[in-house]
């Protein structure tokens, strides 16, 4: 049976285009995915996004389903689950 440590996700590594990887948590990382979905137009978007009504609902989805987005041609927005101990 596996760990149930391998199933939290507390904290987040983000890297991003042009800007030094960042932690954050999920919370943080969900405001992030919600500022940058209002940025990009809906059509572009992947069609398994397109079906949510709502930025909310969008940026729940990637947070919970995914590890990146693709926010434009030579532009990248990637985020991976660490865990941080001392």
């Amino acid at each position: 049976m596996p760990d149930s440590l391998m199933y939290q996700q507390d904290n987040f590594v983000v890297l991003e285009t042009n800007q030094p990887e960042q932690f954050l948590t999920p919370s943080e990382l969900l405001e992030k995915l919600k500022k940058t979905l209002q940025q990009l137009i809906i059509a572009d978007l992947p069609p398994d996004l397109q079906k949510f009504d709502t930025v909310e609902a969008q940026a729940q989805y990637l947070l919970d389903t995914s590890c990146e987005l693709d926010i434009g041609t030579g532009q990248y927005l990637q985020w991976y689950a660490v865990r941080l101990e001392k």
